[in-house]
């Protein structure tokens, strides 16, 4: 369990919907093993720890029992709520969403942090700096300099992670203008640069808070774990 002060009115959404089709895994790569603990328990873990107010797990319908049985051992004491997806990801934002919108239409959650099970390693520190600057600003989004490209010099470009946060009664309504008018993001971002006027700042993140894409991208994190 995490020390961190308490993110109350804060919604963390977690999407575990992928397939690992490039891991090369044949499973959802949220079932993958880290170090002994999957990686879904992992990320749904560092969200409790930051301790919102509400945790939203989102997920395959046929995945569903799985995954509630690999978040089980971590969960102690907390809830989470498992919400299925959608076909794509702006589907299952949209329904994490839906399932919080008593929550922000009453005023107990008013920001919202949308985060990939595929980054278990996110800090806890994380959570809050994002959180912390979408209530400032608007939305904010975790960067981090790309240190390279081939063949060229693009010292000045950044890459974009997880967890993305925004004010939860813009984000609930840009969700439902999208979805009256069939526009599907790439990301949460997006959806929000379309639809609202919120400004969305940058966050420093570092590489650590890698993404679980490809085989060896698991033995980095397991590099990367504490006392490793």
């Amino acid at each position: 369990m995490s020390d961190a002060p308490r993110l109350d009115g804060a919604a963390i959404v977690v999407l575990a919907g992928g397939v690992g089709a490039r891991v090369g895994a044949g499973v959802n790569k949220a079932l993958l093993d880290l170090a002994g603990i999957p990686v879904i328990a992992r990320s749904v873990r560092s969200a409790l720890d930051a301790h919102p107010t509400r945790v939203v797990v989102v997920v395959r319908a046929e995945d569903r029992e799985r995954l509630s049985q690999a978040i089980q051992p971590v969960l102690g004491t907390d809830e989470v709520w498992i919400v299925d997806g959608g076909v794509e990801r702006h589907d299952s934002e949209w329904k994490a969403l839906q399932a919080l919108r008593p929550l922000i239409e009453s005023g107990a959650v008013d920001v919202v942090a949308i985060h990939d099970a595929a980054r278990p390693l996110a800090p806890v520190r994380l959570f809050h700096d994002v959180v912390a600057a979408a209530r400032i600003h608007g939305g904010a989004i975790p960067t981090v300099l790309v240190d390279h490209v081939l063949g060229t010099d693009h010292s000045d470009l950044v890459a974009v992670q997880t967890p993305q946060a925004f004010r939860a009664p813009e984000l609930l309504q840009a969700y439902g203008q999208a979805d009256a008018e069939g526009f599907r993001g790439t990301d949460t971002a997006s959806c929000v640069e379309r639809f609202t006027e919120l400004t969305i700042v940058g966050v420093a993140s570092t590489q650590a808070n890698l993404k679980v894409t490809y085989a060896e991208d698991l033995a980095a994190a397991e590099d990367l774990l504490p006392g490793t």
